[in-house]
């Protein structure tokens, strides 16, 4: 770009901040990629976007750094911009990486696993990033070909590597991309790698590169898949029980790239009755037959068609994944009687179905012991809990939201006495093959679960039922509220203040007991002054409400502008079993009461 083209650009931009159509922080970003000489190659761009007068889209790509969330760097494509996932922002990232890894690993050969789902430019972001790492000096180990994300992590595991990347936005919409990073142990960075690696990413200037054909041909590019991907179902297939078999499912990957890991562990068990759903078989990066092309399993739009399907074949479970395969929903007949209205279950639900199948499978066969755990986080239902105390087993439950907190208590407690892990959001793991949530490994005890409980006569809603009057019923739900852009993090940051500084003084009608506040680790009830509160540290608030077991919690997301509240409902086991149905419709009641009056105050 010429000295001339430069000021034109300079003088475009200090217009537009005057007429205040991009704001003072993107301003200062895009002077960054106009002049610095290690953006020189995307200079040209940033200027003929602001000669086109593209104020809106130059604002949004520019206005922050892209954060580095509870798992990655996550958000919407975009050429250029610091704010949007691009090759800078990609390079960034696995830059970044790079180098903090060799600040902390010394000699030995480095290497890294990298893996990729079926959004747009996702194997172009990996082959950047297997560039870059090969420049750096690392051996990468490269599964080419659409993969899950628990594959990646078993790569890790299996290649014995240094570090893993995975491009991917999960469930996010089409037009977001992602880079999810892994530390040695196939877990997703835990402190003080997060925050010591972001900084890292944050100093990356100049980014060096080796080109992909040459990697390949020095042999520091490995194509790994298929000795992967026989590991990887080999190792799942660990966690299976024998057991009865009789079971029609039908499975959707909802375009992603669950095919590559659902099916061959369900056949290597024996589940030879499954059906992939055609509308969701193809890998589809706009997830076009997905509603509101948005495949998420947690949103029960996903499974209406295949409901309808199930319906027409007498099939008996439906499970469905997200893109990167690592969550897992589902849905059941509310009855064995041949057609019976159907349902969706939620995380919490199925988490809690499956805790309770393994450790009566592992009490069957002799195995269990007090030193067993189970591994859930303060946002997941407290079932889970009360059925690990039922079995004598010990429950580490004290844990902020994502997975990676899962896989850290794994290793911190010892994997060899772990039996179960789970987090409202549909991520469940069995076995000590990964450490990150498998939707297979869930997909392949979801599946024995239901085959057992054929066999007893009853489905998962009634089993479901059978444990809401032993341990007490349980409803939980959630909502989000949005706060988008550079005000929207100024929101975000009031609401929470406000939560800690001056709660609601009740909730559907039930006083507020204790707030707990993770951020300053105190519990403060009203009237009182803070007390220390035991646990990990995070901006969440937990408003625990006068009738045990029932509270609110509240945080920021990880990977998303927006805020989550998240409700809970319990009744003790003596009105539960007393009269369930009753029981059942007044927590959703009470739960709604609860949304409403969150959303008042807001």
């Amino acid at each position: 770009m010429t000295t001339s083209d430069l000021q034109t650009a300079m003088a475009q931009l200090d217009a537009a901040v005057e007429e205040n159509h991009i704001s003072p922080a993107a301003a200062e970003n895009i002077r960054t990629w106009l002049t610095e000489p290690y953006l020189e190659e995307y200079a040209p761009q940033v200027a003929e976007q602001l000669a086109a007068g593209k104020f809106k889209k130059l604002d949004d790509a520019f206005w922050t750094i892209v954060p580095f969330g509870t798992g990655g760097r996550r958000g919407r494509m975009y050429p250029i911009g610091c704010n949007a996932i691009n090759d800078r922002t990609i390079g960034e990232s696995a830059q970044g990486l790079a180098d903090y890894v060799k600040s902390q690993v010394k000699d030995k050969p480095l290497s890294c696993a990298i893996a990729y789902d079926t959004r747009h430019r996702s194997r172009h972001f990996a082959a950047l990033c297997s560039q870059i790492m090969v420049s750096a000096g690392f051996a990468v180990w490269f599964l080419d070909g659409y993969r899950s994300t628990p594959e990646l992590s078993c790569a890790v595991r299996e290649k014995k590597c240094d570090c893993g990347i995975m491009i991917t936005a999960s469930h996010n919409p089409p037009e977001d991309n992602a880079v999810k990073v892994y530390w040695s142990t196939g877990g997703q960075l835990l402190p003080p790698h997060d925050k010591n690696s972001i900084e890292r990413m944050r100093q990356v200037t100049w980014i060096k590169r080796t080109a992909f054909s040459s990697g390949m041909e020095e042999g520091k590019i490995v194509y790994c898949q298929k000795e992967v991907d026989a590991a990887f179902v080999d190792a799942v297939v660990t966690q299976s029980t024998p057991g009865p078999r009789d079971l029609k499912i039908i499975y959707s990957p909802l375009h992603g790239v669950g095919c590559s890991a659902v099916p061959p562990v369900l056949g290597a068990v024996g589940f030879n009755d499954v059906e992939v759903f055609g509308p969701h078989a193809k890998p589809d990066p706009d997830f076009t037959n997905v509603p509101g092309h948005v495949s998420n399993p947690e949103n029960p739009a996903v499974f209406d068609a295949i409901i309808a399907r199930a319906k027409e074949v007498s099939a008996e479970l439906i499970m469905a994944t997200d893109p990167d395969c690592d969550r897992l929903g589902c849905a059941v007949p509310l009855l064995t009687d041949p057609g019976s209205a159907w349902t969706t279950l939620t995380g919490n639900q199925i988490g809690s179905l499956l805790a309770d199948y393994l450790l009566d499978v592992r009490r069957a066969a002799g195995t269990l012991t007090p030193e067993h755990y189970i591994v859930k986080t303060l946002v997941t239902t407290e079932l889970m809990r009360r059925i690990a105390d039922h079995y004598g087993v010990q429950t580490a439950g004290n844990l902020l939201v994502g997975f990676k907190w899962i896989g850290g208590e794994m290793d911190a407690r010892g994997p060899e006495k772990f039996v179960f892990g789970a987090e409202e959001s549909y991520g469940f793991l069995a076995g000590d093959h990964v450490r990150d949530k498998d939707g297979a490994v869930a997909a392949m005890l979801l599946s024995e679960c239901t085959a057992r409980l054929k066999t007893e006569g009853k489905t998962l809603c009634e089993k479901l039922d059978d444990l809401f009057r032993q341990h007490g019923c349980h409803t939980e739900s959630q909502f989000s509220l949005r706060m988008p852009g550079e005000q929207g993090m100024d929101d975000m940051r009031a609401l929470m203040s406000g939560f800690r500084t001056n709660p609601p003084e009740s909730i559907a009608g039930m006083k507020v007991a204790a707030v707990r506040d993770y951020l300053s680790d105190t519990i403060t009830k009203p009237g009182g002054k803070a007390q220390p509160l035991a646990g990990p540290t995070g901006d969440m608030v937990i408003l625990d409400l006068a009738q045990d077991g029932n509270y609110v919690a509240v945080r920021p997301s990880g990977t998303e502008p927006k805020v989550k509240f998240y409700m809970f409902a319990y009744d003790t086991p003596d009105a539960s079993a007393a009269d369930l149905p009753a029981v059942k419709v007044a927590q959703r009641e009470r739960i709604a009461a609860m949304e409403r009056d969150l959303s008042n105050d807001l």
